[in-house]
């Protein structure tokens, strides 16, 4: 069982790096690649229920600038698995900023469920755009990263060669 599980990480950790690999190597500027996954982090944390997969295809159609491939990596990141905890944070997050509202189980009606969503989606939103900054300074830095060690490596062959 444990080594069944190991491999699972093992094997999501590698998919999302060949992602990550493959957004960085795109001939898209630093900007577009972090902005991509900014944006893409951004609609995946919200309640979308499906739609933000269709969001990410219209996107990627109307601007040629959005990477592909750095859209769709923001799925892998904040993936089904994680989902309720982006739920209960951004819960957190809007009934801090709205007040504290008690609601229970069987309280019922609906102020109580309008009250609810509400909270949920302040909070999402404030905390959707707080992880799609984190996410578009990250990727945005790790390119240029990782874009400079290729040239480097190249730069290296290069002075090598006689």
């Amino acid at each position: 069982m444990a080594d069944s599980v190991a491999e699972a990480v093992r094997s999501y950790r590698e998919r999302i790096r060949a992602e990550f690999e493959a957004a960085f190597a795109e001939d898209h500027t630093p900007h577009e690649v972090g902005a991509s996954f900014g944006i893409g982090v951004f609609l995946t944390a919200l309640p979308t229920f499906g739609l933000g997969l269709v969001a990410f295809v219209v996107l990627v159609a109307v601007f040629d600038r959005i990477s592909k491939v750095a859209i769709f990596a923001s799925v892998a990141v904040l993936n089904p698995a994680l989902k309720p905890f982006v739920y209960l944070g951004s819960y957190r997050i809007g009934d801090r900023l709205l007040g504290t509202g008690s609601i229970g189980f069987f309280d019922g009606g609906l102020g109580t469920a309008t009250d609810a969503t509400l909270r949920l989606l302040v909070g999402n939103v404030l905390l959707a755009a707080v992880l799609a900054a984190i996410g578009y300074v990250g990727v945005r830095r790790l390119t240029v990263t990782y874009r400079r060690r290729d040239i480097d490596v190249v730069e290296r062959l290069v002075d090598l060669d006689p």
